[in-house]
């Protein structure tokens, strides 16, 4: 334990005794640690001393000082950072001068008086050995810390074992903020609420932009978060983020740049080594949508457990700026959903097949990493392809939208061959088409498109479009007409209703949700 004015006034040997009253002293300052303890009995010992220490004197330069001088002599004491001052008592004078001890309790000095029969130079022993053994438990607790990190590291998930380990030994929030920004590891998790998470990824992001090797540290709430990136300039692999960053000694910093190399280390070897093991998925995906499943299961039990059962999910998704986040990601969830989750990258595109119970995992891709995903029905392994290629379909659906999202091919599906118009050149035709009405409605803010929407929706039925859209049937009637004129067709017939539901779904304008129609009267479309 590092000394501080506490320990030293509990040990009995030393017989020290404290000068005034506890509470008048700054909060915590019989527990600031004592660096060191030196005799000086100048008139100001300051220029030769460090702060955090105990001075002591027996006081020869209070002899015939004139008035302000025990004042003057504190003030600069406490402004070099001194933490007490102990005073000889009987070696030139009984008891302690009154002008020292009111000078210390107005400057909120902790005062000691050292009697006659301690030596200084036990004191001076006491500190020296009590920080020598701090130091030595130190060195010692930062050697087992560094053998239990080698050992962490030497487990199959080496790196989440080593991050794990720094945490447990520091006692401290530990995190790895990936190459694209996000947080991919962290212990122990749910420490940080969003808006310190938030806050350390916005320091991490800013620290990958710069693209150079760097260390900051953020402010998170009430404590310092120190981030430091991985990997060499110019190709960052991640940042390594670590709590309390104020509170480490030499001690902790050292074990946490031991760490520091370690988890850059390991990025970069597994850089090499992903880019095998992608290759390897690649291959394996092919020969699943050639057909044969039961090599790819053999093998894929060797490197990463077994394939889903089957039938699965096909899913297709767009490949982000930072592909290699998302596939560090995944790599997670496969040892997460061992024998239920794998994906390959194929091209500018990664294709996930997964147990049809685990379908929630495509919208936490989406949501996480952003990206447009296509989902297949259910297909058994030896027609992969089939699966692949809705799959695929739906994804192209998907990348259409302003903001990415996942699209099932069920959904697409449900709404006929027609919606398949919405990816060909029919989608220009058809905005032409409803350019008359979907210009009246822009100019005049009717709403002629979605109520016509509404109306085939309802198979032609006037009341019951009006019922949802809120309206009189009249005013659904009214709008009808108004469109034809604004057409030049006859919507009574089924081949201009077709039509127009077919450019309604290649525009895209038959997703939207019904009732958006406006309340008016019947005379007003």
């Amino acid at each position: 334990m590092h000394p501080t004015l506490r320990t030293l006034l509990d040990r009995r040997e030393l017989d020290l005794r404290l000068v005034g009253d506890q509470d008048a002293l700054r909060a915590g300052a019989l527990d600031a640690p004592v660096d060191w303890a030196h005799a000086s009995d100048l008139a100001d010992p300051t220029p030769f001393l460090d702060g955090s220490g105990l001075l002591l004197t027996t006081g020869r330069q209070f002899e015939g000082a004139e008035p302000g001088f025990a004042d003057d002599y504190v003030a600069r004491l406490v402004e070099r950072g001194v933490v007490g001052l102990g005073f000889g008592t009987e070696v030139l004078r009984d008891g302690t001068p009154e002008s020292l001890v009111a000078a210390c309790r107005s400057r909120r000095l902790p005062l000691v008086e050292v009697p006659y029969p301690t030596p200084f130079i036990a004191i001076e022993r006491a500190v020296a050995a009590d920080v020598a053994a701090e130091a030595y438990a130190r060195r010692t607790w930062a050697l087992g810390a560094q053998r239990a990190l080698a050992l962490a590291a030497l487990r199959p998930d080496g790196l989440s074992a080593t991050l794990a380990e720094l945490s447990r030994q520091l006692g401290a929030w530990v995190a790895l903020v990936g190459a694209g920004g996000r947080i991919e590891r962290e212990y122990p998790a749910g420490e940080l609420d969003a808006a310190g998470i938030e806050v350390v990824r916005d320091g991490a992001r800013e620290l990958l932009r710069r693209g150079q090797r760097a260390s900051v540290a953020v402010q998170v709430g009430p404590e310092r978060v120190s981030l430091h990136t991985l990997g060499i300039g110019g190709a960052l692999r991640g940042v390594l983020a670590v709590g309390g960053a104020d509170r480490l000694d030499q001690a902790g910093r050292g074990v946490m740049t031991a760490v520091i190399a370690m988890a850059g280390l390991a990025l970069e070897q597994h850089r090499h080594l992903d880019r095998a093991t992608g290759l390897l998925r690649t291959a394996l995906l092919h020969a699943l949508l050639g057909g044969d499943a039961d090599h790819p299961d053999a093998f894929a039990r060797q490197m990463w457990g077994p394939l889903p059962a089957g039938p699965v999910h096909v899913a297709v998704a767009s490949a982000p700026e930072s592909v290699d986040a998302l596939v560090e990601w995944l790599e997670l969830q496969v040892d997460a959903r061992e024998g239920a989750l794998f994906f390959a990258c194929d091209d500018d595109r990664v294709v996930l097949c997964l147990d049809p119970s685990d379908r929630s995992l495509v919208d936490e891709v989406s949501a996480t990493f952003r990206v447009a995903i296509g989902v297949a029905d259910p297909a058994p392994w030896h027609d992969l392809a089939r699966g692949h290629d809705e799959a695929r379909r739906a994804h192209a659906r998907a990348a259409e939208a302003r903001d990415p999202r996942v699209v099932r091919f069920d959904d697409i599906a449900r709404q006929g061959v027609l919606a398949s118009l919405a990816g060909t050149d029919a989608r220009e035709i058809a905005r032409a088409s409803l350019d008359p009405i979907a210009a009246h409605d822009d100019a005049e803010g009717t709403a002629l498109v979605a109520t016509l929407r509404t109306w085939l929706e309802r198979n032609g039925q006037f009341d019951a479009a009006a019922r949802d859209l809120g309206v009189h049937r009249h005013t659904v009637r009214a709008r009808v007409q108004h469109a034809e004129r604004l057409l030049g067709r006859d919507l009574s017939t089924f081949h201009a209703r077709a039509d127009l539901w077919a450019a309604l779904l290649a525009t895209g304008a038959a997703d939207a949700s019904p009732g958006s129609g406006r309340a008016e009267s019947p005379s007003v479309p």
